[in-house]
């Protein structure tokens, strides 16, 4: 079968999914990716050429990816920069903005490190949009927001639902909304890359899974036997006392991770683990005085911006305040700061513009001051940030609320597309971006050295980084402005089978650039399923 055969919309599963009428409380799911087999890049793309690129690279998508029916209110505007770096990074509308920079160098083919040939793009467009069509009936509205609640209906199996059906009449739906957001936290800060040696065998039904997904039914079943709790009256939650327990050892026996078998970073995932549960034991104002990641439901329902007239609605920059700020502990303190402020996922960028001194590592406190400027430039501007993971959080905490409480969520267009390396591998491997031959050669030098260090294999060779490289930092913010030019331009390719709807951000991520971003590393690089380049991560990068 080819890549882009059409798939069975009816495939086999594990075990009886659960309907609606069985389950009210399902969180909707939507297929799952099929491996494809290792044809060339050449076989699978069909090169008709897509629509035009917009002229406006930090424009979003349309609407912009904004959910149809949900309510479009006042959201109030990030901090003035000027006045309040800090929290102007820390803010989402920070991503899109600052990476529009990078973008628009990108379109003139004037970055420090990739070349850039747009004329691929509409081989990506493409290649997105066969996915699309491959896997889901026009005119796709059955395709789900990108959200980690997929990732455990691996091999058709909805493991949620049968979970929330599985919990006694008395567990309302509070309750219920409360556990899932506890589970799903967890799970998606467990989820960096895993390598590619990592696998996990289900204790429920011996399959093995790998990568997110595994790592999903990994930290579900650990859930499930009560391993990040610390209330005997009730194992499925995660509070600051489970997780004070929880251990290197403890957690490496939960995901299976041992000799032949090695995750990457399961030390640096255990920390992330234990330093979040010294953020909920602090932030008791979003996290309560037992310290569970679920009574952030609390913290937003009893907020005064949410609105209960017509159904629930909350401005996502509620949300977004209770992750950045509740969750700021969680990080290391190596990451970029000003004032001793961390700033989270945000790194310094020399193709942003630069003061006459401008930081040269993230790993401290790059802005003793900064109240002075040179040549005209702040040192904030040479800051580029992304908050991937927290928007990672957004897009899958957002799932359980909206499904089990009814939640709608205004300002959803702020989300960016997601700067990992499955999207942004996407425009490596179908030659948008190509690797200039210096960072090249230094890629390599270092994938053998860490291999040295390792006792890797060399199998299949790719460049590798740290992640505050700065090939790294420019290639995730032209990820973000390329993701949002590819939401515009795979609705032109379907435009005839969207029958006058639009597909959202969330939507082309999960149905296209994500899946697509995975399937591509597996025809390029078919032993190891790599990206294109490698990130010499300790496991709390994403």
């Amino acid at each position: 079968m080819g890549l882009f055969s059409r798939r069975d919309k009816a495939p086999k599963t594990e075990a009886p999914v659960l309907s609606a009428s069985q389950s009210k409380s399902s969180l909707t799911s939507g297929s799952s990716s099929i491996k494809s087999p290792g044809f060339s890049t050449s076989r699978i793309l069909n090169r008709t050429s897509a629509a035009t690129m917009s002229s406006n690279p930090g424009t979003p998508p349309f609407s912009p990816g904004l959910n149809p029916g949900v309510p479009r209110i006042d959201i109030p505007r990030p901090p003035d920069p000027q006045l309040d770096p800090v929290g102007y990074l820390r803010s989402l509308g920070a991503v899109r903005e600052r990476c529009k920079i990078v973008t628009e160098k990108a379109l003139r083919n004037e970055l420090n490190h990739f070349d850039v040939d747009m004329h691929k793009f509409d081989d990506v467009v493409t290649f997105v949009a066969n996915i699309i069509k491959r896997d889901y009936d026009a005119p796709f509205t059955s395709i789900p927001g990108h959200g980690r609640h997929q990732h455990f209906a691996i091999g058709g199996r909805d493991r949620i639902a049968h979970l929330l059906s599985t919990f006694p009449e008395d567990v309302d739906n509070t309750e219920k909304c409360k556990r899932m957001i506890d589970l799903f936290l967890v799970s998606v800060l467990l989820d960096a890359g895993a390598g590619t040696q990592w696998s996990y065998k289900s204790n429920e039904n011996g399959r093995i899974y790998r990568r997110s997904e595994g790592i999903a039914v990994a930290s579900l079943e650990m859930f499930k036997t009560g391993l990040f709790s610390g209330n005997k009256n009730n194992k499925y939650q995660v509070d600051k006392e489970g997780l004070a327990n929880l251990t290197v050892d403890k957690l490496a026996q939960g995901l299976q991770s041992g000799p032949g078998n090695e995750m990457a970073g399961i030390e640096g995932r255990a920390q992330l683990l234990i330093r979040l549960g010294q953020a909920l034991e602090e932030k008791t104002e979003f996290f309560g005085a037992d310290g569970r990641p679920g009574n952030m439901l609390d913290h937003i329902l009893d907020h005064p911006s949410t609105q209960a007239t017509n159904g629930l609605i909350v401005p996502l920059p509620v949300l977004w305040n209770v992750l950045m700020s509740g969750l700021a502990p969680v990080w290391p303190p190596s990451r970029t700061a000003i004032n001793g402020v961390s700033l989270g996922d945000a790194w310094p960028c020399s193709s942003m513009p630069q003061p006459a001194q401008s930081p040269s590592s993230p790993t401290f406190s790059p802005f003793p001051n900064t109240s002075g400027q040179s040549n005209g430039v702040a040192p904030w501007e040479s800051i580029l940030p992304f908050h991937k993971l927290t928007q990672w959080l957004t897009y899958s905490l957002m799932q359980p609320m909206q499904s089990i409480m009814k939640i709608q969520f205004a300002g959803q267009e702020l989300l960016t597309g997601l700067p990992e390396y499955r999207n942004g591998g996407l425009f490596i491997d179908l030659g948008v971006l190509t690797l200039k031959k210096e960072d090249m050669d230094r890629g390599l030098a270092h994938y053998t050295s860490y291999c040295d260090r390792t006792g890797t294999k060399e199998n299949e060779v790719a460049p590798m980084f740290e992640p505050s490289d700065d090939v790294i930092v420019e290639w995730r913010g032209v990820t973000v402005g390329f993701l949002d030019k590819l939401c515009v331009e795979v609705n032109k390719a379907l435009e005839r089978e969207l029958q006058g709807n639009e597909l959202t951000l969330a939507q082309m991520l999960e149905a296209g650039s994500w899946k697509g971003g995975r399937e591509i590393a597996e025809v390029s690089r078919p032993n190891t399923k790599e990206p294109p380049i490698l990130i010499d991560s300790d496991g709390t990068v994403f």
